[in-house]
């Protein structure tokens, strides 16, 4: 009698758990939905001018991340450099 009562309650817990994380998740996929919906209608609904300037931040962050690799690609031409002189001049 005590085992089935180990086995019901692991049961119960089991199931509960597995209630709520579906419902956690299915609530989150339900709030993402709803929010992408409303920045959409935003959009559609934005004036010129809004746009505009929406695009112009785009394009800062665009830029600010062009300019990062542009860095970040020079510094390892310079190592690839540096190394190869390096092996050069010990051979």
């Amino acid at each position: 009698m005590a085992q089935q009562q180990k086995i019901r309650r692991f049961i119960m817990t089991g199931s509960i758990a597995a209630i709520t994380a579906t419902g956690a998740w299915y609530g989150a996929e339900l709030k993402t939905r709803q929010e992408f919906k409303q920045e959409k209608q935003k959009a559609l609904e934005a004036t010129p001018e809004e746009k505009i300037a929406q695009l112009e931040i785009a394009r800062e962050r665009l830029v600010s991340k062009r300019k990062e690799m542009e860095r970040k690609i020079a510094a390892v031409t310079a190592r690839r450099i540096a190394k190869e002189q390096k092996n050069r001049e010990g051979s």
